[in-house]
Parts: C-alpha cells; structure tokens; sequence
C-alpha cells in the first residue's frame, strides 16, 4: 500500500504538484491557509485538514510548498508545526526555495526526534508543475532521497540528490542566479527586435534553438510577447529567492554582479505595482522607457 501523504501549500505550483500524487493513488491530505485553494482536490478525493498539526500526526510523508523562509519556519519548527507533531520514521520533504541555513536547522531537528528530512526545492513554474516534468534538487540523506523518490518522480523528471542537508537549496540558489542574468538578456533581446523593426515572434523562430537558447527564452518570451504577464511564478517570489542568493554570495565573498543587477531591476519592478505578476513582467521596463 502506498504511503500517506500530506502536501502543505496550493499555490501556483503546489495545486499541480499535489494533484499528480493524488492521480497517481497516494491517499493524500490537504493544508492551505485558504481552504478554498483546496476545493478541486478535495472533489478528486483528498482529504481536507483543518491544521497542519493534525495532518502531520496522520501522514506517513509531508510536503510543503510555501511562500517565504518565515513561513517555512513557523510550519516546521512552530509550536503546532510539523516538527513537534510527526510520528518518528516520518519524511518530511520541503520543497519552497528556501534558506540553506534553514534547511540544515530543520534536518538538525527532525533528526534528533528520528524524522527524516530533505529539502528538495524546485524549478520549471507552473508549466512544469502542470506537466509533471519539474527539476528537482534534493539534499538530506540518501537514504531518504531514495526512499522519496518514487513520489518525487510523480511531480518532476530531472530529479538529482545534490548531498546533505542544505545542498537542495544551495543548488536551486544556483539556478536562480542563472535566470537572473538571464532574464534580462530575455527583455533586451525582444526590445531590440522590436525597435529594430523585426518581427520579434519570428526571431523567437531563429534564435530560441541556437546558442542563446533557454528556457526562459523558450517558454517566458512568447508571455512577453504575448503580454501575458500572469504568474507562473511570482516576481516578489523571485526577488526573495535573489535576496537570500545574494546573503548566500556575500557570506562566502563571491562577486554577483548579474545577479544584484538583476534584483535591482525586479525590485523596480515590485515597486511599479507588478510584485504579483510572473517573472516575464520585466520586459516592462524596456516597454515604458
């Protein structure tokens, strides 16, 4: 019988990520702090909890799918959070982008009260979420990570185990810094198309499957295109994910210029009013000058 599982966040990616599980015959349990959120799962069959300390007493694996570091420490180190409610021999699997510092925190912890833990933060946005076909990189200990695996493989496709606690995180912070640079080059490239008098839907054509390709190019440039700047993933989440990148780089003395670029720009952008928009809206800034 397959294992039970909890899933803690139906966002963006979260609603995706746990309708795979429940497609794919895992008895799963629902906590989101909208319980609306939950509603379309709740009618394919998942089971509605009204705390997370209840569903973490009830489920064999939990995972989280949350906003901020904050919120992530209260769900699992909290008074009424996971922590102090799973049974021992639990895994608990947190896949927000989070700190890497705090990863080891909650690892520390779960270990002491014989928890498993293994952050596993993820990349593709709401496409790959839909698709099952996230990349998903994953510290703790291998033994977790293998015994996880099989769940892991029904939300993502390039899943790689990066070594101990922490690693997930430090990972997912490289590629935030890649997507970082890259996605200005993404807003500059379709702005001189278009001032260059081109059509910039037919460069797309020549240039998405050359050296420049990306994904970013690939998937966020036709949105731009398109002004389509709904989320697939939330510009105030990028710029949280850039932040705890550049504490990352500072502490280990690293120079990011691109990044910190980068952040300078999307924070410009949140100020504008677009800090709920996809990561697609910074071509707004080339658009308005």
């Amino acid at each position: 019988m397959k294992q039970k599982v909890g899933f803690i966040g139906l966002g963006v990616m979260g609603q995706s990520m746990a309708k795979h599980i429940l497609l794919a015959g895992y008895p799963l349990s629902v906590y989101t702090r909208t319980k609306q959120k939950a509603e379309e799962l709740v009618n394919l069959g998942a089971v509605w909890i009204d705390s997370i300390s209840e569903l973490s007493k009830e489920c064999e694996i939990i995972i989280t799918m949350i906003g901020y570091p904050k919120d992530v420490e209260e769900v699992y180190l909290g008074e009424e959070g996971i922590l102090s409610s799973a049974k021992p021999g639990t895994y608990v699997i947190d896949m927000t982008t989070s700190q890497p510092s705090l990863a080891k925190r909650i690892y520390e912890q779960a270990n002491s009260k014989e928890i498993h833990s293994l952050d596993a933060p993820v990349s593709g946005g709401d496409i790959g979420a839909r698709e099952a076909r996230l990349a998903i990189m994953v510290g703790g200990e291998k033994h977790a990570f293998d015994t996880c695996l099989p769940l892991l493989e029904k939300m993502g496709q390039n899943i790689v185990y990066q070594g101990e606690a922490g690693s997930g995180q430090h990972t997912k912070m490289c590629n935030q810094i890649a997507i970082a640079s890259g996605m200005i080059g993404v807003s500059e490239a379709i702005s001189y198309a278009k001032k260059s008098g081109l059509e910039p839907a037919n460069v797309l054509k020549s240039i998405t499957t050359g050296a420049a390709g990306s994904w970013s190019l690939s998937n966020l440039a036709p949105r731009m295109l398109a002004e389509d700047f709904e989320p697939g993933f939330f510009i105030k989440h990028f710029i949280k994910d850039m932040g705890i990148a550049i504490d990352e780089s500072n502490a280990m003395d690293l120079y990011t210029p691109g990044l910190e670029l980068a952040y300078k720009l999307y924070e410009q952008l949140a100020e504008a009013g677009y800090k709920d928009k996809g990561t697609q809206a910074l071509v707004k800034l080339w658009d308005e000058k």
